[in-house]
């Protein structure tokens, strides 16, 4: 091998090297943007199930503690006690809509976009079952 053709093959490996520290970090963060929508996505279908059982349970029983608990049930995967449900109006009666929002404060994966996200699920049944 002559030595020009070397030296060229080790250019190669420099520019290969460089043009690899380029791109990396967009890559990475492209994983981490993909990593932190999965896990905002999957917390905004959980908190929403729990808005859904919240509201179920207070049409047909109409007691807020209990909707609470069905709301901490829904979404097992879920700290419960960072819940914070409203509920509109504050009693069900017949042939009126209960709607339950549920907010969840929770903390990020990477924290490349900040420590945390707050997720907000809606549930709204129709009173008396």
């Amino acid at each position: 091998m002559e030595p020009s053709s070397l030296r060229t093959t080790w250019r190669d490996r420099g520019a290969v090297a460089v043009e690899f520290a380029l791109v990396a970090p967009i890559l990475l963060a492209l994983v981490a943007g993909i990593v932190e929508f999965s896990h905002a996505y999957n917390l905004q279908i959980s908190v929403t199930q729990a808005a859904r059982e919240a509201a179920r349970t207070m049409a047909i029983k109409d007691d807020q503690t209990k909707a609470a608990l069905a709301a901490i049930a829904g979404a097992p995967g879920l700290n419960g006690d960072d819940f914070e449900l409203a509920f509109s109006p504050a009693a069900c009666s017949d042939e009126d809509d209960i709607t339950v929002t549920v907010t969840y404060p929770a903390a990020t994966l990477t924290g490349l976009f900040g420590s945390t996200v707050t997720v907000t699920g809606v549930g709204a049944m129709r009173c008396g079952g």
